[in-house]
């Protein structure tokens, strides 16, 4: 480890349960106010605005204004899996009501981790990708295919664009509910967008979950050769 690096200042922001919890509703990658934040971290606005500063400070969120609102988002994709990383460690937390129970079972089941896929969702995608040669395992990560960049060009997904992007390009992100990785990175984000411009897959409201359609369930199968079972991925 590099001693130099305080990584104690990191895990007492995100060890906070107020900001954890808004951190993780910003793993939908999308931004928020903080009147959405505070309601999800059951505090009163005073006190979420105190806890985004401290996040912004601590450069795991970035603030923009549009118009009269301040709006929220994760700063880096490396928070997104920093969170994904400490999930996997953490105990699970006791369910108390059904709506709990429920939100879970749909993160489990799909959700964004950020800008790509997670859950059942985003490792069957992974597997799948592997399957059909359209990447293949390296360095703890993933390596696109030529027949693979091909594939998924004719699909839609913005290759090009994914590899010009300033991040990893095609990373392994190891799922808190799964165990296994899942494709992140600039190619897992472009992966997303392309489903969700499709609606393959759908935002689910109120959570990052996300839900396959009928038709994308059709597709997934059909075309990148996703296998999912009747029972997951709802």
């Amino acid at each position: 480890m590099k001693y130099d690096l305080d990584v104690a200042a990191v895990a007492r922001l995100i060890g906070n349960p107020a900001r954890a919890t808004m951190l993780d509703l910003l793993l939908d990658g999308r931004a928020h106010s903080a009147g959405e934040l505070a309601r999800e971290a059951r505090v009163a606005p005073s006190t979420a605005s105190s806890h985004l500063a401290d996040l912004a400070d601590g450069a795991l969120i970035t603030a923009e204004r549009v118009g009269r609102q301040q709006l929220y988002r994760i700063a880096d994709p490396r928070v997104a899996r920093a969170m994904e990383a400490l999930a996997i460690l953490a105990p699970a937390r006791q369910v108390h009501s059904l709506r709990q129970a429920i939100g879970d079972g749909q993160l489990r089941s799909g959700r964004t981790c950020y800008d790509h896929l997670a859950g059942q969702l985003g490792v069957a995608l992974a597997d799948a990708l592997v399957a059909e040669r359209i990447l293949r395992p390296r360095d703890g990560g993933f390596a696109i295919t030529h027949y693979g960049e091909n594939r998924l060009a004719a699909l839609g997904v913005d290759i090009a664009g994914a590899r010009t992007r300033r991040r990893g390009y095609a990373l392994a992100c190891l799922d808190w509910s799964e165990r296994r990785p899942h494709l992140a990175g600039a190619l897992g984000a472009a992966l997303c967008d392309r489903l969700l411009s499709l609606e393959w897959i759908r935002r689910r409201p109120g959570n990052r979950g996300v839900v396959v359609t009928n038709e994308g369930r059709r597709h997934l199968r059909e075309d990148l050769g996703v296998d999912l079972h009747e029972d997951a991925v709802p």
